[in-house]
């Protein structure tokens, strides 16, 4: 899984490193999916997903991307991260059941610094 995440944050820096901060969380999410198609990685977007709620699904939760069936991936494009971005990410993790998730945010200076990585075992807390 480690090896993914490497790759779609290999992916997100080329797109970075092209495009610059400062544009619109669309722009980001388009131009990671053609890095990604280009490197010959699988992903779905949008994907929704359903949160269960006392044995009842609600729809309406979006996550931007899911890769490989295993990683989902949140992408933002705002100056400071708010810590509803950071719990928007985990719900994912907890409503899609998958293993581990990625936000990036498209307008940190230096992309590695705009990455956050969420193993599930957060979750298990």
């Amino acid at each position: 899984m480690k090896d993914l995440t490497d790759k779609v944050i290999g992916a997100a820096i080329e797109v970075h490193r092209v495009l610059g901060p400062g544009l619109l969380e669309s722009i980001y999410e388009e131009a990671l999916c053609v890095e990604l198609s280009l490197r010959d990685i699988s992903f779905e977007r949008p994907k929704e997903v359903e949160v269960v709620y006392k044995g009842k699904r609600i729809k309406g939760q979006r996550v931007d991307l899911v890769v490989e069936k295993v990683l989902v991936v949140e992408l933002k494009a705002v100056a400071n991260l708010p810590e509803a971005d950071t719990a928007q990410a985990l719900s994912y993790l907890k409503a899609t059941d998958l293993r581990r998730a990625l936000l990036i945010n498209f307008s940190a200076v230096r992309l590695v610094d705009g990455v956050k990585e969420f193993p599930c075992k957060i979750l298990e807390t």
